[in-house]
């Protein structure tokens, strides 16, 4: 990956529902900017307003970029994601305009900022052999397989952490060099940080919680069904990360008559609550002084 680039940006993180891109869209009109989606749900393509990407207005009002781009069939991870960043920054045509990156994923953020390692690639045909391997062998088993090829990895990781130890698996078959070494090793900045306006939404919980259960009571009269039910005809693997948006199983349950409709809004209503304030507990940890807190929106303009 390159090194940063003088690209002046503003980055606009907060918890679900609170407000971003609204403020995103403001602020791209304002400064004749284009926003870049920093959110790792609202890449996938079928879950819309599920994700709640910005709506048909506001894609014509502003450019969009990297929103709904890949197959929900598909695994996408950080590091692709600032690849995708890197060559969208280079376009022509977006030269000496300000990027406006928001949306809820803090390591997005984190990696544009260099603040990550610079983690290798793993070829499709590791990554599927290892995966496979642990839906046949459960992760006792790889885990005496990591104790091989990454002792010191192994030592780290408890034998029924699949996803990690599959992980380390991947990096060690590939590069023949443990995570470990590839975690200490420092990532690279695509924006500096210094050349950036950073903002982090920090809302009162009551008004989040109330917004929150607002905005799915929208989304189900909408078309969040229609979308699960055109996911869920893809026949995707439930260990996909796309399964794991907030809504997905609790109106796939429904579907299936295994609760009521009522239950499965309350279900969704309360993870979402759950996932918001395990985002603004990351966000007050990671984030630095130099990032603004804002309690809602419209206090940048205050």
């Amino acid at each position: 990956m390159k090194q940063s680039v003088d690209q002046k940006a503003i980055l606009i993180a907060g918890p679900t529902a609170s407000g971003k891109s609204a403020l995103a869209l403001r602020l791209a009109q304002q400064c004749g900017g284009y926003i870049v989606n920093s959110d790792s749900m609202q890449v996938y393509d079928v879950l819309d307003q599920l994700t709640a990407r910005p709506q048909a207005q506001d894609l014509q009002a502003v450019p969009h970029y990297l929103y709904g781009h890949v197959s929900p069939l598909q695994l996408y991870s950080t590091g692709r994601w600032l690849e995708e960043v890197e060559i969208l920054l280079a376009r022509p045509e977006l030269q000496g305009r300000i990027a406006v990156f928001t949306g809820g994923t803090g390591l997005y953020f984190k990696a544009l900022l260099g603040g990550l390692s610079d983690m290798p690639p793993v070829k499709d045909a590791v990554r599927d052999y290892w995966r496979s391997r642990m839906a046949q062998q459960g992760s006792q088993r790889l885990h005496e397989e990591l104790q091989r090829l990454d002792p010191q990895m192994a030592e780290r990781l408890q034998p029924g952490d699949s996803q990690r130890i599959v992980r380390a698996l991947e990096v060690a078959d590939s590069t023949g060099k443990s995570l470990i070494d590839w975690q200490n090793s420092a990532g690279r900045a695509l924006i500096k940080s210094e050349d950036a306006e950073k903002l982090v939404i920090m809302p009162d919980r009551d008004w989040l919680r109330a917004r929150i259960a607002q905005r799915f009571d929208l989304m189900m009269a909408g078309n969040a069904v229609h979308e699960v039910e055109a996911l869920l005809a893809l026949q995707p693997d439930v260990a996909l990360p796309v399964m794991k948006a907030i809504g997905v199983r609790e109106i796939e349950s429904w579907l299936k008559g295994d609760m009521t409709r009522e239950a499965a809004i309350e279900r969704a209503v309360i993870a979402t609550r759950q996932y918001a304030k395990r985002q603004m507990t990351w966000f007050r940890n990671q984030f630095g002084e130099d990032w603004r807190r804002l309690e809602h929106a419209e206090a940048y303009f205050a």
